[in-house]
Order: structure tokens, then sequence, then C-alpha cells
């Protein structure tokens, strides 16, 4: 169709989404939160949280450019930092940790004390942080309204994983205890590090156009 993209772009986009937003990670903070809560208001919170993470998520693929253009910045460099910022949170996946750039420490304090809503943190910053929204927007490029169309589809597609995995938080956890969420999470940070390269790679060339010729 005429507008869109290939197939493998718009798979590419739903890997790295994947790996960027990370559900499986959040499955610990899940727990920690809901522990109190009856299964009902467990289920409740997980779907507000998809939700939100897919409000957030939509709202810059059709305002990220209008953003952008707002301030001065153009999408080669937007891809270029957006690149680092996927790097640093794979480097943090790797080793299985959060990372700053996903959730700070007195976001953290707030989560264990059972002083936020659950929406923020869980769903802002720590689910569709800095890097989720970066990929979002770097994903449209400009493209016609049909593009835009199936890059929301895509994000609809990953806020689902993420309804399902919250939603079954519980049994993903005592089925593959803290060893094999640790294992998944650095999994899905080597395929984000190789995404943060790529985007970058991409951004480099479009600022520097002698690089794509070398």
């Amino acid at each position: 169709m005429e507008g869109l993209a290939s197939i493998n772009h718009y798979l590419r986009f739903v890997a790295t989404l994947t790996a960027v937003v990370d559900p499986f990670l959040a499955v610990p903070f899940f727990l920690a939160f809901s522990a109190t809560r009856t299964q009902p208001q467990r289920a409740s919170l997980a779907l507000v949280v998809a939700l939100a993470v897919f409000s957030v998520l939509a709202g810059a693929v059709l305002f990220g450019e209008a953003v952008l253009s707002a301030v001065g910045a153009s999408l080669p460099s937007f891809r270029v930092g957006g690149g680092l910022v996927l790097l640093l949170m794979s480097l943090a996946m790797l080793n299985a940790q959060v990372g700053s750039l996903r959730q700070s420490n007195a976001e953290a304090r707030e989560l264990e004390a059972g002083e936020v809503s659950g929406v923020v943190p869980l769903a802002i910053p720590l689910l569709a942080g800095p890097g989720a929204i970066s990929t979002a927007i770097i994903a449209v490029e400009r493209g016609s309204l049909a593009h835009q169309a199936v890059i929301i589809v895509c994000i609809a597609l990953v806020c689902l994983l993420c309804w399902v995995t919250l939603r079954l938080a519980h049994r993903i956890a005592s089925r593959l205890g803290i060893n094999g969420i640790s294992i998944a999470t650095r999994v899905l940070g080597l395929l984000l590090a190789a995404m943060a390269v790529q985007t970058m790679s991409e951004g480099l060339k479009q600022l520097f156009p002698v690089l794509a010729h070398g």
C-alpha cells in the first residue's frame, strides 16, 4: 500500500519497542506494588498501566515531530541522541538493572513505600520512558497517515504484551523466578544494544553523508 514501509520495518519496530519497554523488567516492581491488593485490583492496575503506556507512545507518534520542529531539532540528530539513550538503557539491562534513565532513586523509594498510584512510575517512566518515546518518534520519520496508523497498531500490540505480562505477573515470577527474569532482561538488553547502534549509525549517516560512502 502506498505510503507504508516494508513489513521488515514494522517487525523491527515491534522488536525494538518490546526490548525498550521490557515488560519482564516491570514484573518485580508490579508485584511489590500490588502485594496488598486483591486479584481484581491487580487486574485493573495492569490494564491502567498498559493504557497509560499506549497513550504516551501514541501521543509521541502523533505529536513528537511537531515538538522536535518547535525546538529546532532534526530527525537525524534525534536518531543519534535517541540511539545513545537506548544504548545506555541496554547497558543497564545487560546487568539486569533498571538504570537511572528508567527510574530515579526518589521514584524507586516512592514505589517501595507505596506512595504512588501505579501509573507513575510503573507506566511512566519505567515502561514508557525516554527510550520508548524516542523509539516511537524515530519510527514515524515524516511518514504518511497510513504509516502512522500502522505504527500505532504496533504500539498497541506491544502494550497488549505489557498487559498480559503484568496480568500474569505472579505466574511469571513463580515460573521464572528472579534468575529467569534477569536472563530475559539481559537477552532483551543485548537485542536493544544492537538496535541502538543501528539507530545511531543511520542518524550519523544522515548528518554526515560522507560516512555513507566511506
